[in-house]
């Protein structure tokens, strides 16, 4: 989720302050400098937002077990009837039914864990703050690089069509490799990224162009 986010956003927001800046018929030099405060500033600004996010998940997932640690321990009773009724809903019954009810509420970390889960929806790990802000960082970082490069390498007109072609593999490659995580085909997954990136360049450029007499 982290390395996706962040190299698809990385690549579209990079690219459309290029394709911006290109359309206003503006230099290499602008390009670049807009390109790289972007790359560096929103890349930081990202991780941090999605630092901060991990670690509200982490702290509503303590506010909710303190609140299920308060339940049993002030209506332990009432916390059974839900466990039954949670298990009595996937299709348990009778004995074994009653067997689940005891075996959960024998053992309160279970129970405030099955609690959590059923009651809450909380899945069972959450992703660590760091590592999901560092992943984020540098997947901005590295897919965004990409449009800037050929301004780096080449400086000349070429270097757009240059910066246009990397990028389009990039949002086709990174639309390819989430494809892993789910159902769709990676050549769909690689288009529709694909088309969400040069769908956000086209709105960066023709702004551009529209102000480039303006700038």
């Amino acid at each position: 989720r982290d390395w996706v986010y962040g190299a698809i956003d990385g690549a579209v927001t990079t690219f459309a302050i290029v394709a911006g800046v290109v359309g206003a018929e503006l230099s290499a030099g602008v390009v670049l400098a807009l390109g790289a405060a972007n790359l560096f500033a929103d890349g930081f600004s990202m991780a941090a937002a999605n630092y901060s996010g991990t670690r509200s998940e982490h702290d509503e997932r303590r506010r909710l077990h303190d609140v299920e640690a308060r339940h049993i321990q002030e209506n332990p009773a009432g916390e059974r009837r839900e466990i039954r009724e949670i298990f009595r809903a996937k299709g348990f019954e009778g004995d074994v039914l009653e067997n689940i009810v005891a075996v959960v509420s024998s053992d309160r970390d279970l129970w405030i864990e099955t609690m959590l889960a059923e009651e809450y929806g909380q899945p069972p790990v959450l992703r660590r703050p760091w590592a999901a802000a560092a992943a984020t960082f540098a997947a901005f970082t590295v897919a965004g690089s990409a449009p800037l490069l050929p301004f780096v390498v080449l400086g000349g007109a070429d270097a757009a069509a240059w910066a246009l072609g990397l990028t389009a593999a990039t949002f086709f490659g990174v639309g390819a490799a989430k494809s892993r995580w789910s159902l769709t085909h990676w050549a769909r997954s690689g288009g529709e990224t694909l088309a969400i990136g040069l769908f956000t360049a086209g709105v960066a450029y023709g702004v551009g162009w529209l102000l480039r007499d303006i700038v």
